[in-house]
């Protein structure tokens, strides 16, 4: 799935862009890719979808907040992203079914569910909003898996007032800008707007007597502890999801659910990619020319591998099955561990006598590697010279 654009990049719009701006935009953008105007651009649907997504969230208040601070994870369309079942009629300010009706000669959008969304029960129970949190955990935990207890604090249904956001004993009033349908028409002819009713905010209805408690809101803030359990091999940049554990609904809702993004640190002594794990081993000149045995750490423990004589720095070996379980099929990887020769230093007198003699007693035969370098060398300096003659 490719990665979501940016959501003003999408609008072409700045960051500190106003609503008009913002509106202006996306009415331009609207225009431009409607499916209904480019039936033989197979791209259009995707880019309609795409900046109706953009739209949707930057033309809330609260929901391009929660974009700005979290980003994508911030604000809700599902699993699949954007919501194609979704009625965009009233997307945002725009009663987009107004416009494009007078456009395209039809109500609601081509393909896209069509006809218009009627405005839930203001005094009817209000799901919550789903939360994002970022965790950061040990490279440990993701390979063996973990639980953790988070504190967290999220809003929950105000206790006194039951999420109306009206002091006891009262109720809340029908609107009388918007006579309680929530919207309030502006304009007129070809571009008919309808907007969010200024008064109520959509809700269709008012508060003359707010719940002290929460303030009109319908929400309190509380602190909660969650279990959460960190599946084994889990990867950097995953994300768990926590169903009902996210705000709390309002006047009875259903509360959101809870998305958990992880990062993993890194580790000092292992690199990962997928289930495989790479080492470094670093070893004797002695123990790479005579060959042996090295001691090689894995998540599971110590193993050994056996060096043939002769081993060149930088050699690969593969431990199979001692990398990282699979989160999915809980196959292990494999570990690939690399050779270091580590040249000695601080060396005494008796060893650098010895080392000395090893020298005298080798020849270019010991060390392939450097006389083929050599020979390279000769070979270069020796057409040098001819192309200078």
């Amino acid at each position: 799935m490719a990665e979501k654009r940016d959501y003003y990049e999408v609008l072409g719009v700045e960051k500190s862009a106003t609503a008009d701006q913002i509106k202006s935009a996306y009415r331009k953008l609207a225009m431009k890719y409607h499916p209904d105007r480019n039936p033989n651009d197979p791209t259009a649907k995707d880019k309609f979808a795409e900046i109706s997504e953009a739209y949707e969230v930057l033309s809330n208040p609260e929901k391009r907040q929660k974009y700005d601070q979290f980003g994508h994870q911030g604000v809700n369309f599902g699993p699949g992203g954007f919501d194609f079942g979704r009625d965009f009629s009233h997307a945002g300010d725009f009663d987009f079914g107004d416009i494009f009706s007078s456009i395209f000669g039809g109500g609601g959008f081509g393909g896209f569910g069509g006809g218009r969304r009627q405005r839930a029960d203001a005094n009817g129970p209000v799901d919550g909003d789903d939360m994002s949190f970022h965790l950061e955990i040990d490279f440990e935990e993701a390979i063996f898996g973990s639980k953790r207890t988070l504190k967290l604090t999220l809003p929950e249904e105000c206790p006194d007032c039951h999420g109306t956001g009206a002091a006891a004993g009262t109720s809340r009033k029908t609107c009388p800008m918007c006579h309680g349908r929530g919207t309030v028409i502006a304009g007129g002819g070809f571009f008919q707007v309808q907007q969010t009713c200024p008064q109520c905010h959509g809700e269709g209805s008012i508060i003359e007597k707010p719940c002290r408690t929460c303030r009109g809101t319908g929400h309190v803030s509380k602190a909660r502890e969650i279990e959460l359990t960190i599946p084994e091999g889990i990867n950097d940049g995953s994300q768990l999801r926590l169903s009902g554990k996210g705000g709390g609904g309002r006047r009875g809702g259903q509360p959101g659910d809870l998305y958990i993004k992880i990062s993993v640190r890194p580790s000092e002594l292992f690199e990962r990619d997928g289930t495989d794990l790479f080492v470094e081993v670093p070893v004797s000149p002695a123990l790479a020319a005579l060959g042996g045995t090295v001691d090689v750490p894995t998540p599971f423990g110590v193993a050994q591998l056996k060096l043939p004589a002769g081993t060149a720095n930088g050699a690969e070996f593969k431990l199979r099955g001692k990398g990282v379980r699979s989160l999915r099929s809980h196959t292990p990887g494999d570990l690939y561990v690399k050779v270091v020769v580590e040249v000695p230093v601080s060396l005494n007198r008796k060893q650098k006598e010895l080392l000395e003699s090893f020298m005298e007693a080798t020849t270019t035969a010991n060390f392939p590697q450097a006389a083929t370098r050599l020979n390279q060398t000769k070979t270069f300096m020796a057409r040098k010279e001819k192309l200078q003659k």
